[in-house]
């Protein structure tokens, strides 16, 4: 039988404190962890946003730093590939990167799973190949067909991802559901296994309180900060997220954003198109109000009415 590998506690290689920070107090070098939160809490946006500050060097979110950047490889199992390119190019726009000169890279094929052993394979040699800073899988639940709430089940495709990541040096993000109308601890809301929070090294959490977005940060082996307040902002055609400095003027930014402009940030989030109602109850409008709205941004060709509801003009209508 063949002895492990073991080696003098002093012995150890220390940690370089420069290397310590993928993204400076936001995410552990090479660690892994989820991005989490209850639907359209902007998580897909939040690991986007982490892609392009990766690949660029930009800081995340306008406010945290990169500390060593590198190519990333994202898989999302639920967006339209013109939807995942529209998103990153407006966060590279806003962040003033050109994404025609970023090293993100998008994995097209139609389905990727983690409990399936030749998708297991062929995931490892695309990371082997392409030496990713960042993986990034959005949403779990659309990567697997197990049970989440079994332990035996979840914690096999959990210890794949930290072999891949301890042997290939590459962080790991996974986004994943929390419960709707969770009010515990925001780890303990996620969905699923305990084993998906406790294995986490940098876990963020998003969660609304009405018109206030806010990102709880999650360390292992570090501090965490305050929570921050964040909104989904438009500038020009360029839609990204943005810390709020002040909290207590969130709902005042929202307040003094103009209808179209709530309404445009309410369908870049959405994962498909929204009825009147739908659009009305996001962007906490009368129903008199929205009307004249989405009249004018029909009529100005940003956004277009399907029988199944309205898409921003670049997305397309999805049956319902």
């Amino acid at each position: 039988m063949t002895m492990l590998p073991v080696q003098l506690a002093h012995e150890l290689e220390p940690a370089v404190a420069c290397h310590r920070w993928l993204v400076e107090g936001l995410w552990a070098e090479a660690g892994v962890g989820i991005v989490g939160g209850e639907p359209k809490c902007c998580k897909s946006f939040l690991a986007l946003d982490l892609a392009v500050a990766v690949a660029s060097g930009a800081p995340c979110l306008r406010r945290f730093g990169v500390t060593r950047p590198g190519p990333v490889l994202l898989y999302a199992a639920e967006d339209a590939l013109h939807v995942v390119r529209e998103r990153l190019q407006g966060i590279a726009e806003t962040s003033g990167t050109d994404l025609r000169r970023l090293p993100i890279h998008v994995i097209t094929a139609a389905s990727l799973r983690l409990d399936v052993e030749r998708d297991q394979a062929a995931l490892r040699e695309t990371v082997a190949a392409l030496r990713p800073r960042l993986l990034i899988l959005d949403p779990f639940v659309r990567l697997h067909r197990i049970d989440e709430n079994v332990a035996g089940d979840v914690a096999p495709l959990l210890a794949n991802l930290r072999t891949l990541q301890r042997e290939l040096d590459t962080s790991v993000l996974l986004v994943h559901h929390a419960r709707k109308g969770g009010h515990a601890r925001a780890g303990q809301a996620l969905r699923g296994a305990s084993e998906l929070h406790a294995w986490g090294d940098s876990n963020l959490y998003l969660r609304r309180d009405r018109d206030k977005l806010w990102l709880s940060i999650e360390h292992r082996a570090a501090a965490s900060v305050p929570a921050l307040a964040l909104m989904l902002a438009t500038h020009g055609s360029a839609v990204a997220l943005h810390v709020v400095d002040s909290p207590s003027s969130t709902v005042l930014d929202v307040v003094e954003r103009t209808p179209a402009e709530r309404v445009i940030d309410a369908l870049a989030a959405a994962d498909g198109p929204l009825r009147r109602r739908a659009l009305r109850d996001a962007c906490r409008m009368r129903s008199a109000a929205i009307g004249p709205v989405l009249v004018d941004l029909v009529a100005n060709g940003r956004v277009v009415q399907h029988d199944c509801g309205y898409v921003l003009a670049s997305a397309p209508a999805v049956s319902r």
